[in-house]
């Protein structure tokens, strides 16, 4: 089965590692960092959550559809998931700035968009260390990933969803080793969204009203958003 991930907190802590909290784990937990796990699982149902109004999506495993006796499957209604009690304001933050990653001249993953109005995807790009810098290599100069060894090279992460109006699919990419998320993950889902919007036949509509509210023009400044959001 699936392993479990990790949310470390003050009592995880205390228990596992028999130390206390430090402020600094605070910050590196708000991004990503420190003692989290996630899986890629994890990480596209997070997504999931997220754009689908705070509600608490539980994923399921299909192997296959098979029609019977020659007539098309009928698919069952989407179960109705519990709302998780996040507040509405907090989610189109989070939203709209994943829509700002892809779409905006300033986002890291600007140039792996879907450039297709009607498909546009949201998303967040991220990067996995692997390997523990020395407080003497940070002192002369961090070593780029093209000049280490593959296997001590960052993991590339990205994590997306598609379309931005009433998503539908969310995903989560990790290549190993493969760097940056933006230029070696990005592209990755950048290609199934798109192929899995343009084989949708009720897909490509209703994307350009969140692509407006977003504000998304050549002059769009990050700080501008923020203090607007």
């Amino acid at each position: 089965g699936e392993k479990a991930g990790l949310i470390p907190t003050r009592a995880w802590k205390r228990n596992v590692k028999g130390t206390k909290w430090q402020q600094g784990e605070t910050l590196l937990a708000g991004i990503g960092q420190g003692f989290i796990l996630a899986t890629p699982l994890q990480m596209a149902v997070m997504i999931s959550r997220l754009v689908n109004g705070g509600r608490l999506v539980v994923p399921s495993m299909t192997r296959t559809v098979v029609p019977f006796a020659g007539k098309p499957p009928e698919y069952t209604t989407p179960p109705s998931f519990k709302n998780m009690g996040v507040h509405a304001s907090h989610l189109g933050l989070v939203r709209k700035a994943m829509v700002a990653v892809i779409n905006s001249p300033f986002g890291t993953a600007y140039k792996a968009r879907i450039k297709e109005p009607e498909f546009f995807m949201g998303g967040k790009t991220g990067t996995v260390q692997v390997r523990r810098i020395s407080e003497t290599e940070r002192e002369s100069g961090v070593l780029k990933n093209k000049e280490l060894a593959w296997r001590e090279r960052d993991h590339a992460l990205f994590v997306g969803y598609a379309p931005l109006e009433i998503p539908k699919y969310a995903i989560s990419v990790i290549v190993e080793h493969g760097g940056s998320g933006a230029s070696t993950a990005a592209p990755v889902a950048r290609d199934i969204l798109l192929e899995l919007q343009k084989r949708d036949p009720n897909s490509g509509s209703g994307a350009m009203q969140e692509r407006r509210e977003v504000r998304l023009e050549p002059e769009f400044q990050a700080k501008q958003f923020l203090r607007e959001g």
